[in-house]
């Protein structure tokens, strides 16, 4: 999927630019106090080398000493006056691309949480941080060092070429000659480093998912003594990353030198040419001239440079917008209607009514799947790995939209339910537990402020997970490592049974919520789990059939078909599919003594 991380577009799009100005608006008063003072810098430097010739011909020539101190007092107001401009353009330019990258970055990050689980499912988390933390950092690049102060560039230049003609138009002309080398310079530079700046770009996204998944998958790594593998396969990619950047730093290295080069030759003409005038009588060339030109030759080629490299700031704003336009025009696919239902009480009645549902296109998960559970009732799912019983609960959650068929709640279409109310309405418990890197009663509460803190701690009292807690340094306080490492996966797991618990939902999920959880714990919290279904609609799925035999109906699924349907009694006594499930599990047991 590299291919993603490619800029496709032109080095200079006006469609990305007029879109990305449109995030200067809310600060144009920042833009235009930033303008003024990037064109007021340009104008004091332009006036230094202008005052040195006055000084060395009004002053220095004819031994006014008075006069040259006045002057060289003008000259260092000027020096002061410059900082001061310059500072606070630069602090209003800083201040301003911060303000930018938060707004952003916000934006990228809400527009992240709405988007479901199937495009997740098809980018790298990796690459989605590189969207979030360098492309807008590029940005930032563009609004700090790019549009503000290309003005001044601009103007600092037109100031220069203005004096120079004012003053000697022929030595001015005679300056001039270079410039057309200089830009044929920056032509191969322009079109060199472009490709080099986007392979640089490319790898880096690279680097930052090859190191999201290591990172993230280092217990697995080191269990199957993967390190020596992995480590080669980064290096590959970091090696790639380092030889793109070398070769456009090789590109830099070349072109600063060649512009040196050229103005030290437009320095020797300045000298050459404006020694000769100065020789002539009847010209009107002075030292201070010669001495003033030859400051303008320095100061002339460094906004050409600024620009060169305002080019480069511009291609890498240019590439990094359009992967973030591209992620923020990603439409959310599952939303809520303008006209969603939002009722204040749910009762918990679901029914799936000929659901059909492929996560690829031509290969269904789930095939015409219909069945009804009543507010209240438990039901559980059971069947082989992959025959769809996960499936189930992220269509009800609308994590993914179905292709086919319906699903109620309540009597309505889940697609006509207010997003927030249809999901604030359930808690879901997972296999694997995801916690936060914040304390214990945060990730319990989930930062629901109307959630107090006895309540968290009567949660976790009901599911027996106040005993650990307490033992713990800071207790409810303590601060959990990133995704709760720090504690075992039980620990973890009877936090995510007190987290259901305590948003007190009409619908509860239970998804191998006690695998992970030994045999002596998983029979202390089975009274929690009881009081945690009572009057709730729930929906358990289990691979060990031992732990549902109270439900009230078992779903039983097969290739993604609802093969059977009933109770734990009732499906033994058909000696169906469930009846080979339970045999296979516990084939020295007496099926008699089961039912």
């Amino acid at each position: 999927m590299m291919h993603d991380d490619e800029f496709k577009g032109k080095s200079y799009d006006g469609r990305l630019l007029k879109r990305l100005l449109r995030y200067t608006w809310p600060y144009w008063h920042i833009v235009l106090i930033g303008v003024i003072l990037v064109i007021g810098a340009s104008f004091l430097k332009i006036l230094g080398p202008y005052i040195t010739k006055l000084a060395i011909d009004d002053y220095i020539k004819v031994n006014d000493l008075n006069g040259l101190y006045g002057i060289i007092a003008i000259y260092f107001g000027v020096l002061i006056l410059t900082f001061i401009v310059q500072y606070a353009q630069t602090f209003a330019t800083q201040y301003l691309g911060q303000k930018l990258m938060y707004d952003l970055r916000s934006q990228i990050f809400k527009h992240l949480q709405k988007l479901s689980l199937r495009f997740y499912d098809k980018n790298p988390i990796g690459r989605l941080m590189t969207r979030v933390t360098s492309d807008v950092e590029s940005l930032n690049q563009m609004f700090t060092q790019g549009v503000v102060n290309i003005f001044g560039d601009i103007f600092l230049l037109i100031g220069i070429i203005i004096m120079m003609l004012s003053i000697n138009t022929e030595l001015a002309l005679w300056t001039f000659t270079t410039i057309p080398v200089l830009f044929i310079i920056t032509g191969i530079f322009k079109r060199k480093v472009r490709t080099a700046f986007r392979e640089v770009r490319k790898w880096l996204a690279q680097i930052n998912t090859s190191l999201q998944e290591n990172l993230t998958g280092m217990n697995l790594v080191q269990v199957f003594n993967r390190e020596k593998k992995n480590f080669e396969q980064f290096s590959d990619v970091n090696k790639e990353h380092a030889n793109a950047y070398v070769r456009m730093i090789f590109y830099y290295a070349i072109f600063f030198p060649a512009v040196e080069l050229v103005g030290s030759v437009a320095l020797a003409i300045v000298v050459w040419r404006g020694g000769l005038l100065r020789l002539d009588p009847a010209s009107a060339v002075t030292f201070g001239t010669i001495v003033a030109f030859i400051q303008y030759a320095k100061m002339f080629f460094m906004p050409i440079s600024d620009l060169s490299e305002k080019y480069n700031i511009l291609q890498g704003a240019m590439a990094a917008s359009e992967r973030i336009f591209k992620l923020l025009d990603t439409p959310t696919d599952i939303q809520s209607k303008p006209q969603a239902v939002s009722k204040e009480t749910i009762r918990g009645d679901i029914e799936f009514d000929h659901v059909w549902f492929a996560y690829e296109k031509d290969e269904p998960v789930l095939q015409d799947v219909s069945f009804k559970i009543d507010a209240g009732q438990s039901v559980a799912v059971v069947g082989h790995t992959g025959a769809g019983k996960t499936t189930l609960i992220n269509l009800l959650g609308r994590q993914y939209d179905i292709q086919k068929g319906h699903i109620f709640v309540d009597g309505t279409d889940i697609r006509d339910w207010k997003l927030d109310r249809l999901r604030s309405s359930m808690s879901l418990v997972l296999q694997d537990v995801f916690l936060f890197s914040d304390s214990i009663v945060e990730n319990v509460r989930l930062h629901h402020t109307d959630i107090s803190e006895e309540q968290v701690m009567e949660a976790c009292k009901k599911v027996d997970a106040h005993r650990f807690i307490s033992r713990l340094p800071k207790g409810y306080q303590t601060v959990l490592n990133e995704r709760g490492a720090s504690l075992s996966m039980g620990q973890r797991q009877l936090l995510s049974f007190a987290r259901a618990l305590v948003f007190d939902p009409q619908i509860l999920v239970l998804d191998e919520a006690t695998s992970s959880i030994d045999t002596e714990t998983e029979i202390q919290i089975q009274n929690a789990v009881q009081y945690m279904m009572r009057d709730r609609t729930s929906i358990i799925i289990a691979h060990r059939l031992s732990t549902i035999k109270h439900v009230d109906t078992i779903l039983v699924f097969h290739k993604g078909h609802l093969k059977e349907m009933g109770t734990h009694r009732d499906l033994l006594t058909r000696q169906g599919l469930y009846y080979q499930l339970y045999q296979l599990q516990y084939k020295d047991q007496d099926v008699a003594e089961a039912v």
